[in-house]
């Protein structure tokens, strides 16, 4: 079965579509470079789904990442649709210890987001910017006085918290 007849099978349940090509790139049948191709040719939904199943795939195996994957998700960031830069920032969460020479982007990315109206979004980028803090890089001093100042705006106290761990796990 290709990606895209999995995306386009009614009868199977997104979560399962999603847990099918994140179990193909950890188990190396579908190269991460292949899905990324397939992903950015494709309307938002299956879109996100592909970002969705990296971050899965990521959350198990960071190293499965390259820096295409860094590349591809830190554009996603910008897309206009919600799921997207979500699923994208979560990527971002799980693999930027891997890359801390090249977080310029990605930060400057997540912080636009910080912005977003959606909460999910505020969130996700709450928690890629907070594993982007404790890796303590040369971002740090920019990064610790910009969080505070989103910390002090953000109104729910669930992305309120994240910030709030970040700071005093870089605090020690």
């Amino acid at each position: 079965m290709t990606i895209e007849e999995l995306l386009k099978d009614k009868t199977i349940k997104p979560k399962e579509k999603t847990g099918t090509i994140s179990r193909w790139i950890l188990e190396k049948s579908l190269p991460i470079d292949e899905l990324i191709t397939f992903a950015e040719k494709q309307k938002d939904p299956a879109k996100a789904t592909c970002i969705e199943a990296i971050e899965y795939a990521t959350k198990q195996n960071p190293t499965i990442a390259d820096e295409s994957v860094l590349l591809f998700v830190t554009e996603a960031l910008k897309e206009k649709a919600p799921r997207i830069k979500w699923e994208s920032a979560k990527v971002i969460g799980n693999i930027a210890h891997l890359f801390p020479a090249q977080l310029d982007k990605p930060i400057s990315n997540l912080l636009t987001n910080t912005g977003h109206e959606g909460t999910v979004v505020r969130w996700s980028a709450a928690f890629a910017l907070g594993e982007i803090l404790k890796l303590k890089t040369r971002h740090n001093p920019g990064l610790f006085s910009a969080i505070e100042n989103i910390y002090e705006k953000e109104e729910k106290n669930s992305i309120r918290n994240i910030y709030s761990a970040a700071i005093k796990k870089t605090k020690k």
